[in-house]
């Protein structure tokens, strides 16, 4: 007779050559409540594993074709299974093989034939670990954005920053203060929420993240926390996007008697310093230097020359054939010692 499911009941994935203990073991884990497959090699589970995500693995380590030491290594190579939680179990019982399961990333160990009292306890734990990871993950993207959430939860926190080469882009709405004068509170945090959803799906899209909200304005970043070569080309590209979706919410904005909106952006690329800045209390992950300010600058200077996008002479460098740009020329920007070669980007359609 089957128990109750348990609440904290999960997907384990049994990996053994041997089918009389996949089918044991897997007998005891659906009593106790589990929803189990199976795998007859370190192969196979890899590739079930690409298949559908679980919530654990019970490894064997003494299999042909991949042995669990080479599956565990697989794991942590690959950074959509490196957290998967994984349980060893070997008829052999060396301390030696059971530390180098756990250095390697294995989460516990079971002696064959497994006992029934400690495979319930160790997996209650392990899978409550992984509940509370992921709980923590999750609290993390709200806070952060995805690629830094991972970054927190892969390498130890430190205060303190590299030298990148990245893309910086500045975006507010045009006249602000007005809209905000003829708006409700609610209404105007509506328009922001509206606005935010939107620019961030774009600037997302373009693998670029968002990590400062400044009122009606934002600072994103492209080719940082995560490299990208062509950090340009995705950052205009975004910036494209975004001008496409405001006009887009403008039109809904009309048959509402909504506000409409104008943006400005403003993206400069060059090295910056990228890292983590605060206490230990506190910390926020931002990039700082002189291409963030020229950044800021092409923005407020898109008031001047009534573009919706400007762009620095290295941005413009690197970027694809197909976007199509006016040159400017070297204009001074406020604050700047040294004049500027600007360009403005012509949006598409």
């Amino acid at each position: 007779m089957t128990s109750p499911r348990d609440p904290q009941a999960g997907h384990l994935l049994v990996v053994d050559d041997n089918r009389v203990n996949r089918l044991l073991l897997g007998r005891a884990l659906e009593q106790l409540g589990h929803t189990v497959t199976f795998a007859e090699n370190g192969r196979e589970a890899l590739e079930a594993l690409r298949q559908r995500r679980v919530d654990l693995i019970l490894l064997d380590i003494e299999m042909p074709e991949m042995d669990g030491y080479q599956v565990l290594a697989a794991l942590a190579s690959d950074q959509r299974l490196r957290d998967v939680p994984v349980v060893m179990m070997s008829s052999v019982e060396e301390v030696d093989s059971v530390a180098r399961c756990i250095e390697m990333g294995a989460e516990d160990y079971l002696f064959k034939p497994v006992n029934p009292v400690l495979l319930k306890a160790r997996i209650r734990a392990s899978l409550e670990k992984k509940r509370l990871r992921d709980q923590q993950r999750d609290l993390f993207r709200k806070f952060a954005t995805a690629e830094v959430a991972e970054e927190l939860l892969t390498t130890p926190l430190a205060l303190g920053g590299k030298y990148v080469e990245a893309s910086v882009m500045f975006s507010d709405i045009r006249s602000f203060t007005s809209i905000t004068e003829a708006l409700s509170p609610a209404d105007t945090i509506e328009l922001l929420n509206s606005y935010y959803t939107l620019m961030f799906d774009a600037i997302g899209s373009h693998g670029g993240i968002v990590n400062q909200m400044l009122g009606d304005g934002l600072m994103a970043i492209f080719g940082a926390p995560l490299p990208h070569a062509d950090h340009r080309d995705r950052a205009v590209r975004a910036a494209l996007e975004m001008l496409d979706l405001v006009d887009g919410f403008n039109r809904e904005q009309v048959l509402r008697g909504g506000t409409e909106i104008r943006i400005g952006i403003g993206i400069a690329s060059g090295p910056v310093i990228a890292g983590f800045t605060g206490t230990r209390e506190r910390v926020t992950y931002t990039c700082v230097g002189d291409t963030v300010n020229l950044a800021a600058h092409l923005e407020a200077h898109t008031k001047v020359l009534a573009q919706p996008i400007l762009i620095d002479e290295h941005t413009r460098a690197e970027l694809s054939s197909a976007v199509r740009v006016q040159d400017h020329g070297t204009v001074q920007l406020k604050t700047r010692a040294q004049p500027v070669r600007v360009y403005s980007v012509v949006p598409e359609g």
